[in-house]
């Protein structure tokens, strides 16, 4: 049996399956460590060129034996194979097996496990790597086909789980004392598409489930929300869904949206959001942006930027545009490395007034928190319930609910 290490990059998605390769491991009789591994497992992410470097550097890092999981390109394998020759890769999906390639990389075999299939990655053991957050895939792949994305070519098309073995993962996390219930995908907007359901339909079914809990819905693109609104919003009236959306617009510009292959315009994703504020007063809003896409011009940023002041997020990803290979925008000419660093520059500095402003409005205010994690010093964060990030000192537990004051809010988190 060996020592195993695992660290994952990039989307929940990706913990989740980390934490579904360790509980697999667990089962099969291995020790799960921090440190003074045998085995380094590695879940590595190719949204962008930076964050899968980031997957190699800790490979470099580790002083033993290497497995690469996570989102492996096959453009990628030639490097990983005369950077690594010894390590083994176990992609995505492929993550039952993780326990044969460990056995074999024991024996000094390495193994490359990359076949496509219909793996369902649910109801599986799993070593969560917070006790008080149950993290539930309902989806892998997409509908999208996004000009500037590497992700589904990894991927693949959408399939989602039945319903009936989500509820069940649910009811599981919560008899293990998950307070938070995060259903992610690569994109939650279009689960059920390929079975004949819908998000709502299967929110509903998760949310009868009986228990203390609250859910945090993940990524949804506008274009399937907006075919849905309706039904969704009656949705997040119930108790239990943190009163958070994150509807990715990536830009203000409906010429640049089109460009990218995004099916809504900048118009649609400002009544969403309009309807979902008028029925939810104090719902949240996340979103992301690509700022720098290869045909924008300082019009279609400012467009962007428009858009943010008109939809005051939250909570907003920026992301500066990457080429990344076998990518329809890869191939266009690209604007020069200082135009991006500008934007993103001045992209940062609109939102960061506008969610301070936001997050001001709860100072003075006792609030309900939700206690998802503790650091050093008896200081815990929380969630209330609209999401926003609370710094509270005290001597709570993982899962518990506070009655705290805010003292003082940031642009990215309040202080109880």
């Amino acid at each position: 049996m060996a020592r195993i290490k695992l660290i994952a990059f990039g989307c929940s998605n990706n913990l989740a399956e980390s934490e579904i390769m360790a509980g697999l491991l667990k089962e099969a009789g291995h020790d799960i460590v921090d440190s003074n591994e045998d085995i380094a497992i590695i879940s590595i992410c190719n949204v962008k060129g930076p964050s899968f470097n980031k997957g190699l550097n800790a490979a470099r890092k580790a002083k033993e034996k290497v497995i690469f999981a996570g989102c492996v390109p096959s453009y990628q394998l030639p490097k990983i194979r005369k950077e690594f020759p010894s390590a083994s890769v176990v992609s995505t999906h492929n993550i039952a097996l993780i326990c044969g390639a460990v056995e074999e990389l024991l024996k000094g075999k390495r193994n490359e496990i990359i076949e496509k299939k219909a793996e369902k990655k649910i109801c599986l053991p799993r070593i969560r790597k917070n006790k008080a957050i149950g993290i539930l895939p309902v989806s892998t792949g997409c509908l999208g086909q996004c000009s500037y994305c590497a992700v589904k070519a990894i991927k693949g098309e959408l399939i989602s789980y039945p319903a009936e073995d989500i509820v069940k993962e649910v009811e599981n996390a919560v008899k293990e004392g998950c307070r938070e219930i995060w259903i992610t995908a690569q994109d939650t907007g279009c689960y059920g598409m390929d079975i004949g359901s819908d998000l709502p339909s299967l929110l509903s079914k998760v949310l009868e489930v009986k228990g203390e809990f609250k859910v945090r819905l993940g990524m949804a693109n506008p274009g399937f929300v907006k075919e849905y609104a309706n039904e969704l919003i009656k949705v997040f009236k119930n108790e239990k869904m943190f009163r958070f959306l994150h509807i990715p617009i990536q830009s203000g510009s409906s010429k640049v949206l089109n460009e990218m292959n995004r099916h809504y315009t900048a118009g649609e994703i400002i009544l969403i959001v309009e309807k979902f504020r008028k029925a939810i007063p104090d719902i949240a809003i996340a979103t992301d942006i690509i700022v720098g896409f290869p045909s924008e011009t300082e019009k279609d940023f400012l467009e962007s930027v428009k858009i943010i002041k008109k939809i005051k997020p939250s909570v907003m990803n920026l992301n500066r545009y990457w080429a990344m290979p076998f990518t329809k925008a890869g191939e266009m000419k690209q604007l020069r490395s200082e135009v991006l660093s500008d934007r993103c520059s001045r992209m940062l500095k609109v939102f960061r007034k506008i969610a301070l402003d936001e997050k001001k409005k709860a100072v003075g205010k006792e609030m309900n928190i939700l206690i998802d994690g503790k650091r050093e010093n008896n200081v815990c964060l929380g969630r209330t319930d609209s999401y926003a990030l609370v710094v509270a000192k005290g001597k709570f537990s993982l899962g518990q609910k506070a009655n705290v004051k805010i003292k003082k809010a940031t642009a990215n988190y309040l202080i109880a």
